[in-house]
């Protein structure tokens, strides 16, 4: 299998983050993706033109870090990152939802400060991102208390999301959250989150 790649992408880490916890290598495809100025590479695969875009091995072509995890785990010798229906599918999955649109928010504060000229800036905009940030952090410390060693696609997304905010918002403070801070400390030293850190900047 190979995916188009992008070192800083939390979406993208989130599928090698799967693959590695599944025991599947996945070759890395340089790409360039950008809102603006779109890799045309990519689009000739993902009319998105945007990153994770996976090539499996049969020649389908799939888009966005949910379909692909999926897909991942299905097509694993040992299928065990999405639960089987019932209360702990649902809980996994609303643990990716919720920390997928966390990243969703922290994307759009990023493009707002770095893609927007100063002038053109509008802080209630930033703002209001920021804020869902906030609520997405408070509810992951609640939620930690219970996760235990667990490793599921919940799990997977709020760790993937927790490095992003320590990427590109290194003065979030979200340690606060002692219960969250704690099992992430743990998570992160997993072998499957170690091969994928974001590069330092």
């Amino acid at each position: 299998m190979k995916v188009f790649y992008s070192p800083f992408s939390p979406f993208v880490r989130k599928v090698l983050v799967c693959a590695g916890e599944l025991g599947i290598e996945i070759e890395r495809l340089p790409s360039a993706a950008n809102p603006i100025t779109r890799d045309q590479t990519i689009v000739a695969a993902n009319p998105l033109g945007r990153v994770p875009t996976l090539f499996a091995d049969d020649g389908e072509v799939l888009y966005e870090s949910r379909v692909i995890c999926e897909y991942l785990d299905a097509t694993a010798a040992q299928p065990r990152l999405f639960p089987a229906n019932g209360p702990a599918r649902w809980r996994s999955l609303r643990e990716q939802g919720l920390a997928d649109g966390m990243l969703e928010a922290a994307l759009l504060m990023r493009f707002e400060q770095t893609l927007r000229p100063e002038g053109m800036r509008f802080q209630p905009w930033l703002d209001g991102q920021h804020e869902k940030v906030a609520s997405a952090l408070a509810q992951f410390d609640v939620w930690a208390q219970t996760f235990d060693e667990r490793v599921d696609i919940g799990t997977i997304s709020i760790a993937c999301a927790l490095g992003y905010i320590d990427l590109r918002f290194p003065n979030e403070g979200w340690r606060e959250h002692k219960a969250l801070a704690d099992w992430y400390a743990r998570f992160s030293r997993r072998p499957s989150m170690l091969a994928t850190q974001h590069p330092a900047q």
